[in-house]
């Protein structure tokens, strides 16, 4: 990726280093997209008849009364290694990214982009949704309207999904956003009046699609402002958009595929929603409540 021209976002909440009270309540929030340890432990629960509505956010509300904020609990800030700092400042760039894209795309249509604030954190964190785990993987909080990501879980991404690169990781990030972009333009409602129940066409999978197609809607118009984009990057969002599908975690965790029990699409439906996005550039066709098809 080009980053040279990329403008690095300052609406940061930057929580490296700091430790977390610990949380009260379930957490509630937007996972990302079949992300990060807990996609795992959500397929083993499947399997077994438990309940994840502990694990991933369907959808749901904030909880009112939890601790909030980098003042609970904090232990003294510790320095960023010099790997996670570099993560620390590619991000912002992505997110800043984001911002200058949204703002146009939303101005555009005669509407005012309000950003999510980013932020990176280490471990564990209180957020408006409930207490935030690295094992999530990165997720969006739509009561505070905050993405946030452990930045260690990109050593993941391509360790663990098989997914290296820049661009992969901007795609995470971007997907995050999308969700950010949902929740300002009323898409998560019609979700959850589909009902929060996991499934191959159900709300869920659809509002994770839509995510997807989101991100590749950021790549196309980030690539117009600044070309972002050098050779082997669309095949890097490409494969970790697959590596997080739920047939391709599932065969990896349970040997088998379930669809009724799909929560964030296949593989091949996130490559698809991602490239339409990418594609067209235009978040109208990223319509996903309204398809019939996948």
């Amino acid at each position: 990726m080009r980053l040279d021209d990329l403008r690095p976002t300052e609406n940061v909440d930057d929580r490296r280093g700091q430790g977390s009270g610990g949380g009260r309540g379930r957490p509630m929030m937007i996972g990302g997209g079949g992300l990060g340890l807990v996609a795992f432990i959500v397929i083993a629960l499947l399997a077994n008849g438990g309940d994840v509505g502990g694990l991933l956010n369907q959808l749901g509300g904030a909880q009112s009364g939890l601790p909030y904020g980098p003042g609970q609990g904090q232990t003294q800030n510790q320095p960023a290694s010099a790997e996670d700092q570099a993560s620390y400042e590619f991000s912002r760039k992505i997110i800043g990214s984001t911002e200058d894209v949204w703002t146009q795309i939303f101005a555009a249509a005669g509407q005012r982009y309000t950003p999510a604030t980013f932020t990176p954190f280490s471990g564990a964190t209180q957020t408006r949704c409930g207490q935030g785990e690295a094992m999530m993987g990165p997720f969006y909080c739509p009561a505070d309207q905050r993405v946030y990501i452990d930045l260690k879980f990109f050593n993941e991404l391509a360790t663990r999904f098989g997914a290296p690169g820049q661009f992969a990781q901007a795609y995470v990030l971007a997907h995050e956003v999308g969700h950010h972009i949902q929740n300002l333009t009323g898409q998560m409602d019609k979700a959850q009046a589909m009902g929060r129940g996991a499934g191959a066409s159900g709300g869920s999978v659809r509002l994770e699609l839509q995510a997807d197609c989101y991100a590749g809607v950021w790549a196309y118009h980030a690539n117009q402002q600044a070309h972002i984009l050098e050779p082997g990057d669309v095949e890097q969002g490409l494969a970790a958009a697959t590596a997080v599908g739920d047939d391709t975690l599932q065969r990896q965790t349970q040997g088998r595929v379930a669809p009724d029990s799909f929560t964030h699409g296949s593989g091949e439906q996130r490559v698809r929603w991602f490239r339409k996005g990418l594609s067209s550039g235009d978040m109208s066709q990223c319509d996903t409540f309204s398809a019939r098809a996948l």
